[in-house]
C-alpha cells in the first residue's frame, strides 16, 4: 500500500470514504497546526474536518458531529514496513 492518503476520509462504514486497510495503519490529523485525536471525517480539498461532540450521539446511535473549516493536514501514525 502506498503511502498517500486521500483527499477524503470517513470513519463511518456506511460512508463511500470508509477505508478500512488505510485506517487500521492510524491515521492522524493536524488541523490548524494542532493535533485532533476526535475526527469522525476530513476533506483536505474543502478545508474541514468532522469532530465528534464527547459521548453524545443520535438517535441511531451514530456520534453527533459538528464541522470546522480550516487547513486540515493528514498522515499516517505508522508508516509502515513496505
Amino acid at each position: 500500500m502506498s503511502d498517500t492518503l486521500p483527499d477524503r476520509l470517513s470513519n463511518d462504514p456506511a460512508s463511500p470514504y470508509f477505508n478500512e486497510a488505510l485506517l487500521a495503519r492510524g491515521v492522524g490529523i493536524r488541523f490548524k497546526g494542532q493535533e485532533k485525536t476526535n475526527v469522525e471525517e476530513y476533506c483536505v480539498s474543502e478545508g474541514w474536518v468532522r469532530v465528534s461532540l464527547g459521548k453524545a450521539v443520535d438517535r441511531r446511535g451514530r456520534p453527533m458531529t459538528m464541522k470546522l473549516q480550516g487547513t486540515v493536514e493528514p498522515y499516517l501514525r505508522d508508516p509502515g514496513t513496505d
